[in-house]
């Protein structure tokens, strides 16, 4: 069992979900010749850092939010301590100071029983995973097959956190929308929103899967108002 350390900046400057990158874009650029590697996940100019992103951007309620994780969450002071009350994103500058700064720690491993979740813009599906999507022969398989690609995802990030299950993590999803496309770097890519449940206790908007830096995959924590509105999850 581990404890993981989040810390979430919140904003007050409004941007759009499109204009994340560019927000991601005008805090590195804040932070001068040498910002701190989990910022921008790049080693060099040619080398990434193939690692779960420890600070990620989002849009949270309509505003841009940095969620810190593990040693994001040591470095991110290089941010606040440059922060003028100005960014540019895009093309227009924008007003930008803190709103809240929220620390939570959250004890992240298996248990007996089972937690609510919805995860937005997510985007579980690679070239090759895409070809067995559209194969499957009807909504079942394609459910079962993203239920696969979702539990390796979460288990992905568990790894880049140092933390080994001593359990089986068991997931299911409960409701899936309809896919839609989002574009990043021109590039068309298959999303979905969906509610799932588990037997993993997850910190509220944390990223998975593809993007995660930059506001896809973020789930948060659901609290059912009707607890018979629990679903079992057997092996």
């Amino acid at each position: 069992m581990k404890y993981i350390r989040t810390l979430t900046v919140l904003t007050d400057a409004e941007i759009r979900q499109n204009e994340i990158p560019l927000f991601r874009g005008a805090v590195i650029h804040s932070l001068g010749e040498h910002p701190n590697v989990y910022f921008h996940n790049h080693l060099d100019d040619e080398k990434f850092r193939y690692a779960y992103p420890l600070i990620q951007y989002k849009r949270l309620g309509g505003k841009a939010a940095i969620v810190c994780v593990e040693e994001g969450a040591d470095v991110i002071g290089q941010f606040l301590s440059e922060l003028n009350g100005m960014l540019r994103i895009g093309e227009r500058e924008i007003t930008c100071d803190i709103s809240r700064v929220a620390p939570v720690k959250v004890l992240m491993q298996t248990w007996k029983t089972t937690f609510n979740y919805h995860i937005n813009r997510w985007l579980p599906l690679n070239s090759k995973n895409y070809q067995i999507y559209k194969m499957a022969d009807n909504d079942r398989e394609k459910r079962k097959l993203l239920e696969n690609i979702l539990k390796a995802n979460l288990l992905s990030m568990l790894k880049g956190l140092g933390i080994h299950l001593e359990d089986e993590l068991l997931l299911m999803i409960t409701q899936l929308s309809e896919h839609y496309i989002i574009y990043n770097k021109g590039i068309a890519l298959m999303a979905f929103n969906a509610d799932f449940c588990c037997n993993l206790s997850i910190p509220n908007n944390v990223g998975i899967g593809k993007n995660a830096s930059i506001g896809c995959g973020t789930i948060h924590r659901v609290r059912l108002q009707n607890k018979e509105n629990k679903t079992s999850i057997s092996e």
